[in-house]
């Protein structure tokens, strides 16, 4: 795959700028309202921003190798994102089969099948194949107390963690004319827009947050800050069109839908938070929490994302 060196270089470089004016931002903010590092809410920010940067860092090095590279990352990611979520399911020894499975055969299986481009099995194994076999291997252990709830976790953990995130480097199978060796400007386009969101919604909301969406899910996301997030990833969108297939217009009505899918994405992964009685799925992550509480929009927008650039754009 020839990777598209100008185009990336120089999206690298805007956003390393803008890191660079947020970082000494964060700087000048720590200077005078947190000199001794006693207010939460800087820290906490500071913490967030050189998290960004290990991040981006990471996420160019796998876009610059390539096909290889960007399939290993989330790969990676996936299994850290199923290992935060099985650790909060209510597993027994019954589970472990099934669990030992997941891991190891399913997930490597998924993105074996997405770095040789068999679609036909990427597409189905897990949703058809896993949500089958998972079950049949559980149930052999002979342990029937709340085995379709435990049965059902794991299969949702395979489905939230694996199929989803996998549709990420799946992007780059896609044979789009006129666009051929730079779909890798497709998860640029992806992860940017959805986070850019993620931030804007976050802004938007202490600005002039009033009007709560869903107070007993997550209380922190208001009416305006959806709003201003929303309509700051159209603009996001628009902008970046030049990376993409789409044009300026149907890049910000890309943009649109995958923010809707990911805004609600993450309220579902919030109530499973609340489920489970935990503020964040992890701690890996400073500022941020685990895996899935930094990729939780990417999640629910990445399916819909690719199958949406693939129905209309794809030769495939």
């Amino acid at each position: 795959m020839t990777m598209p060196l100008p185009d990336l270089t120089s999206l690298l470089a805007g956003l390393g700028l803008f890191m660079l004016v947020a970082s000494v931002a964060g700087y000048v903010l720590q200077l005078w309202f947190s000199p001794e590092g006693d207010n939460p809410v800087i820290e906490n920010l500071n913490a967030r921003i050189r998290s960004w940067w290990a991040m981006i860092i990471l996420m160019a090095l796998a876009l610059l190798a390539g096909r290889v590279g960007t399939t290993l990352l989330f790969a990676f990611a996936s299994f850290a994102a199923l290992r935060e979520f099985v650790t909060l399911l209510d597993t027994r020894r019954g589970d472990h089969w099934a669990v030992a499975v997941a891991f190891f055969i399913v997930l490597p299986l998924q993105y074996w099948f997405i770095a040789t481009n068999w679609y036909g099995l990427y597409s189905i194994l897990i949703p058809v194949y896993a949500f089958l076999i998972i079950p049949m291997i559980a149930v052999l252990r002979g342990d029937t107390e709340r085995f379709l709830g435990r049965v059902a976790g794991i299969q949702w953990a395979l489905m939230i963690c694996v199929y989803c995130i996998a549709h990420v480097p799946a992007l780059l199978n896609l044979e789009i004319p006129g666009y051929a060796g730079r779909n890798v400007m497709l998860i640029a386009f992806l992860i940017i827009v959805v986070q850019g969101s993620d931030v804007a919604q976050y802004i938007w909301g202490k600005l002039l947050g009033k009007r709560k969406i869903a107070p007993s899910v997550s209380p922190s996301k208001t009416v305006e800050g959806f709003v201003g997030g929303a309509l700051s990833a159209v603009v996001i969108g628009a902008a970046l069109s030049w990376i993409t297939p789409f044009g300026p217009v149907r890049a910000g009505l890309m943009a649109f839908v995958i923010v809707i899918a990911g805004f609600l994405g993450g309220l579902v992964m919030s109530a499973i938070k609340r489920d489970r009685g935990v503020k964040d799925w992890g701690h890996t992550i400073p500022g941020h929490g685990g895996f899935l509480d930094r990729l939780d929009s990417v999640i629910f927008s990445a399916p819909i994302f690719f199958h949406l650039t693939r129905y209309w754009w794809s030769l495939t």
